[in-house]
């Protein structure tokens, strides 16, 4: 138990973990609009079960090293260029968060009344409940895969014990299961935030794509588009809701 007197292990893992919470941004706000079709009722519960499969995909992962680095080794050329396990997980989910944000985004700003009325059927309207809470689920589950194989790769990079490894990811999905609610009730009050959520999970896509051909965009410019999005978004929130007020009075 010396080994937990280490300050170096202590830092790993709060380093760690702050960095799996980051990386899991994108993450929840995928889970958030998913989430965010489904019945109030069952909202928490799609939540739970979100990350806790990607906890549980992150720390396969971790338990199968050897594996996933052998996912950089290239499996075939391509226009002259290597092309991996890895490079084409990221493709396959990069292709897949493109074409459901796009998706939602013309649901949320062109379709929303394409949606007849519900079956009066009350099985039916229980079967077509239970089709869409699984579809949301497998959802989840394909992109959670795809976002923990970047964040595995990134843990082993930084830290050689396992068991920090471990920690970190359970610490940050704590995190994340706490951070999950508020900010999927934040994004369901306000349909501007969810569009601006949408287009975040565009650029995702985008830059997953652009990895899979070692043409990565660094995160740090994609994140700071984040915040400078939301910065103005919260400003317009701010105004739109003194307009209210005033207008009220």
């Amino acid at each position: 138990m010396e080994f937990l007197l280490d300050p170096n292990l202590w830092i790993a893992f709060a380093m760690l973990t702050a960095l799996e919470i980051v990386l899991g941004v994108d993450n929840i706000i995928f889970i958030s609009i998913l989430v965010g079709r489904l019945p109030p009722e069952q909202r928490d519960q799609a939540r739970r079960l979100g990350l806790g499969f990607a906890m549980l995909s992150r720390l396969a992962l971790l338990f199968s090293l050897s594996w996933v680095m052998g996912l950089t080794a290239d499996l075939f050329q391509a226009f002259g260029q290597g092309i991996s396990g890895r490079d084409l997980v990221l493709l396959l989910g990069g292709l897949f968060l493109l074409w459901k944000a796009s998706h939602e985004i013309f649901v949320e700003v062109e379709a929303r009344e394409q949606h007849g009325p519900p079956p009066a059927d009350p099985d039916a309207v229980k079967a077509a409940g239970r089709k869409l809470f699984l579809s949301v689920i497998a959802q989840i589950a394909i992109i959670d895969i795809v976002f923990s194989l970047d964040s595995v790769i990134t843990a082993v990079g930084m830290v050689d014990r396992i068991g920090v490894m471990v920690a970190a990811v359970v610490a940050s999905v704590a995190v994340m299961l706490v951070a999950a609610k508020p900010i999927g009730e934040f994004v369901d009050r306000h349909p501007s935030v969810k569009v601006l959520a949408l287009a975040f999970l565009v650029m995702v896509g985008t830059a997953l794509t652009s990895e899979a051909f070692d043409a990565a965009i660094p995160k740090g410019y994609i994140y700071s588009a984040m915040a400078f999005s939301l910065a103005v978004e919260a400003l317009n929130i701010r105004a739109r809701g003194k307009r209210r007020a005033l207008a009220g009075e």
